[in-house]
């Protein structure tokens, strides 16, 4: 088979796609035909170097990812029903990114007929954590929002969840192609991120109260200039770091203003918990109620020049990789 693999830490142009050896399913496992790989900017930032202290891995590596594809051949113990099924599994930060994934049975969701395995990839890594967050933010009616990031892949989902649960939502993005996007997928204001001003037209845009509950997909200053925008008594989720490091928020002011604060931690999600998510995240997007969106995608082979696009910023939505 063929995989992606990272031969050291460094920019893209240490992914070399090569061949490697086939694998096979051990006792409880099956082996999945690989149609398509999802790729998520964390990854980006393990291949460079970054964030050991939360995965600890080392090259040479095959780059993760979770994958959407059919069930090849099953493992000791397996049910042989699951041969010539379409499903998707997360494999985790290693492993992914193949033509061939070998992966526990406990670990798949069966991908509904009507959904193409673009869009199953498109949206269930990311359609976990944000369905999780809604829940351990408890985003309920007429709170409002603010969510940072709103036009990546995780973003747009969340946009649209918050909205279901019938919030006021306010996303920032960066230029007219992502506010758009934002806007179009029922944002109630989008603010363009790429201005000094953003805060201040978001703090105009909420309220003066500010929001109830920040969800911060990008850290860093971003995430820093959006925590003075949570209301006393709110929630503030610092899960992204695409800019390099978590929001540094102030914990003894956030205690101080009654905010609970959310980290990366509390999205590590158990594996049971994963797959009811995701069979969520399935179901709600066969059924029109969420809908990935998909910047771009890239053969296996061109597995640098995605993580290229991902860093890049350029792109909207979600990049996959195809086998």
């Amino acid at each position: 088979m063929r995989a992606a693999r990272v031969t050291a830490f460094g920019g893209p142009e240490v992914l070399v796609t090569a061949e490697a050896p086939d694998p096979v399913a051990g006792p409880r496992e099956v082996v999945i035909a690989v149609a398509v790989v999802d790729t998520i900017f964390v990854q980006t930032q393990v291949r460079a170097g970054w964030g050991q202290e939360y995965f600890p891995v080392r090259p040479p590596y095959i780059l993760g990812g979770g994958v959407a594809g059919t069930v090849r051949s099953v493992g000791d113990g397996v049910d042989a029903g699951w041969t010539g099924r379409r499903v998707v599994a997360s494999i985790g930060i290693t492993g992914g990114s193949a033509e061939l994934v070998a992966t526990s049975v406990e670990s798949l969701v069966p991908v509904p007929d009507e959904l193409p395995f673009t869009t199953a990839a498109a949206v269930f890594q990311d359609g976990v954590t944000a369905l999780a967050l809604m829940d351990l933010t408890g985003v309920t009616a007429g709170e409002r929002v603010l969510i940072t990031g709103a036009s990546g892949g995780m973003g747009t989902l969340m946009v649209q969840l918050a909205k279901a649960r019938g919030a006021y939502v306010v996303g920032v993005a960066r230029g007219a192609r992502k506010t758009a996007l934002v806007r179009e997928l029922g944002a109630d204001a989008v603010v363009d991120g790429a201005h000094d001003d953003w805060p201040a037209r978001a703090r105009e845009a909420l309220g003066a109260t500010g929001a109830d509950v920040v969800l911060d997909g990008v850290g860093g200053e971003t995430g820093l200039a959006a925590f003075p925008l949570t209301a006393d008594g709110g929630r503030f989720s610092a899960h992204g770091a695409p800019t390099g490091g978590f929001a540094p928020v102030d914990a003894r002011e956030a205690a101080d203003r009654r905010i609970r604060l959310l980290g990366i931690a509390d999205v590590q999600i158990p594996q049971r918990e994963t797959v009811r998510l995701a069979a969520q995240a399935l179901t709600d997007t066969a059924a029109g109620r969420l809908r990935p969106v998909i910047g771009g995608t890239f053969p296996l082979d061109r597995a640098a020049d995605a993580h290229r696009a991902i860093e890049g910023r350029g792109l909207l939505g979600k990049v996959l990789l195809t086998t």
